[in-house]
């Protein structure tokens, strides 16, 4: 399958020669830039896979008022933030902007009005660095995190893509080729982590605050539905589970603890289940990988490493830092893509558009409900 485009390939403003080369003394250093949702991120990657540094702004405490994400709000704090983070994090690294290779920054899918802060800050640097600009996709961001921290992960591999705007199963085959088997027809599995936060009043982010709340309840004391659990239809649903746990806390018979416990429980089963479906579709996959802001669940990590022993297949996950929206994940992606020659030399860096929505997989089927968040 060919790459994420119509606005493949990502390049920039034209330098000569001797200014875009790689110094033989040191590999290719990338500068990445991240600004999709609500974490401002910069980071310096190396072609070996070292960050070489790296720096991440939190939003959490702008947007726990609100209990989610205010567009508005999110983009107003990039613009605050983002150019320090960039001198701070060269300086952190030693390296002037004359010293970076290339500059890869998110072009999409996310808030619009973060990308373009993001975008516009990385076409900046570009046209001043004269260096190439490689526009990524988040989720390819995502999807290749794993690479970055396990040097010896193949493709092909099964993907599970679960963060707070989306939830997919994919087959990456390769930098830029994706083959998506199933998506949410309605909430992501971080949406309805977050949501089920809110019902029972933990505040934002909900996902780690569910769990933490978990560890303390019994996972079989509330009966809740696992939608399309044992279904043929390939794809996932949770906003049933949601609303089921709604009415349950609103009912004032069930402890918190084991709400939050039977919630993360009935999600886990349904993630199983589907990905356990997607497993059997696929062929010839060397791994299951897991990435996204879920992915630092430890109980869904156990949960997907003991799937994919029964398969026979390697588990990988990127470490914790590198789950949520960070700038190494986008860089990385950057130095994946000139390894792959996906960078042609010429195109002008002010034609890249930042994009609300980006499938990794345009041929991908429509499906029913909702299931359209890229």
């Amino acid at each position: 399958m060919s790459s994420p485009s119509p606005d493949r390939p990502f390049s920039a403003e034209q330098a000569p020669a001797a200014e875009n080369s790689v110094s033989p003394a040191r590999p290719c250093i990338v500068l990445g830039i991240e600004s999709s949702c609500d974490e401002t991120a910069v980071a310096l990657v190396a072609q070996d896979r070292t960050i070489v540094a790296q720096s991440i702004a939190s939003q959490d405490a702008q947007h726990a008022p609100y209990g989610g994400v205010v567009p508005e709000i999110a983009a107003r704090a990039h613009v605050e933030v983002l150019a320090p983070m960039v001198e701070r994090v060269l300086a952190d690294g030693g390296m002037e902007l004359g010293d970076v290779d290339a500059i890869a920054a998110t072009a999409g899918p996310g808030l619009i009005g973060g990308v373009m802060v993001g975008l516009v800050t990385a076409k900046a640097l570009a046209m001043a660095g004269r260096k190439p600009l490689l526009a990524i996709n988040h989720l390819e961001g995502h999807a290749l995190s794993p690479r970055l921290a396990d040097a010896g992960l193949r493709f092909p591999y099964l993907l599970l893509l679960a963060s707070g705007g989306h939830c997919q199963i994919l087959e990456v085959r390769g930098v830029g080729d994706y083959r998506r088997l199933a998506t949410t027809i309605d909430d992501a599995l971080g949406e309805a982590f977050d949501k089920t936060a809110k019902i029972l009043g933990l505040g934002y982010p909900g996902g780690p605050a569910v769990e933490r709340l978990a560890q303390d309840g019994d996972p079989r004391a509330v009966a809740l539905p696992r939608p399309l659990k044992g279904s043929a239809e390939p794809h996932f649903s949770f906003a049933g589970l949601k609303s089921a746990v709604l009415r349950a806390h609103e009912s004032g018979l069930h402890d918190p603890a084991d709400l939050a416990a039977s919630f993360q429980q009935a999600a886990m089963d349904c993630v199983i289940d589907r990905t356990e479906r997607a497993l059997q579709q696929a062929q010839g996959m060397t791994a299951l990988v897991v990435a996204g802001g879920v992915a630092a669940n430890r109980a869904l990590r156990a949960a997907l490493e003991a799937l994919a022993a029964k398969h026979g297949l390697e588990f990988a996950a990127p470490p914790m830092k590198l789950c949520t929206d960070n700038a190494a994940m986008i860089a990385w992606a950057g130095q994946e893509r000139l390894a792959a020659g996906l960078v042609e030399p010429g195109g002008d860096p002010l034609s890249i558009a930042a994009r609300p929505r980006w499938p990794l997989d345009p041929d991908a089927e429509t499906v029913r409900g909702a299931g359209v968040k890229a």
